[in-house]
This record gives structure tokens, C-alpha cells and sequence, in this order.
């Protein structure tokens, strides 16, 4: 089986983690959220890493950065949802510093990969 260059990316591996550990953590969400926040957080998150992959197959360091920065903007999205979920007390503290510390790597992982990606 072949494996492709994203795979290989560690971004995308923690994104890969990170939405697993998300879809983890909606399910304790109250069931009227399914349509709404649940929805919401769980598009943004997996929207890291898909957008990853999909830059990963373009052919310009432009539109590969491009892909990244579209990365970049689902965590800044998946951020404002985790403090969404943690004001609504969906989470409690110690749950949002957590995904509040992975989300910073990852955005910080994110900045340098398509700063890498721009110099070549």
C-alpha cells in the first residue's frame, strides 16, 4: 500500500490525534447540541488535517501553503469552539487548557510547515 506524503507530515499526525480526541470528547455534549456546537467542532477539527492532505497533492509551494494556512484557520476556528464549549460549562478547565495547549502546537507547527513549504 502506498503511503502519501501527509501521512508522513508530524502536523498531520497530531491533527490526525487531536480529532480523534475531539470526536472523544463531544460525545459527553448535551444531545441538543448534535446539530450545533458537537457539529461545528468536529467539521473544524478534521478540517486541520484534511486540508493538510489535500495541499499535499498540489503541485506549487503556493498552493501547498495555501492549503496549510486553510489548516491554520479550522484550528483558530476549532479554538473559539473549545472556549465556546468550556463558557457553556460543556468542559471543564482543566479539559479546555488542555486542547487549548494542543491547539497552540499545532497552530505554531502549522506557521513553521508553511513557512518551510515558502522558502523552497
Amino acid at each position: 500500500m502506498h503511503t502519501y506524503s501527509f501521512k508522513k507530515l508530524e502536523t498531520w499526525q497530531k491533527a490526525r490525534l487531536f480529532r480523534k480526541n475531539i470526536y472523544l470528547l463531544v460525545k459527553k455534549f448535551p444531545r441538543d447540541e448534535i446539530f450545533g456546537l458537537t457539529s461545528q467542532i468536529k467539521r473544524s477539527s478534521s478540517s486541520i488535517g484534511d486540508c493538510l492532505a489535500e495541499g499535499s497533492a498540489r503541485i506549487t509551494a503556493k498552493d501547498k501553503a495555501y492549503f496549510v494556512s486553510l489548516s491554520y484557520s479550522s484550528a483558530i476556528e476549532t479554538i473559539n469552539h473549545i472556549i465556546g464549549a468550556h463558557d457553556l460549562g460543556y468542559i471543564t478547565d482543566a479539559e479546555y487548557n488542555s486542547y487549548r495547549l494542543n491547539l497552540d502546537e499545532l497552530t505554531n507547527k502549522l506557521n513553521a510547515l508553511r513557512k518551510s513549504i515558502l522558502k523552497t
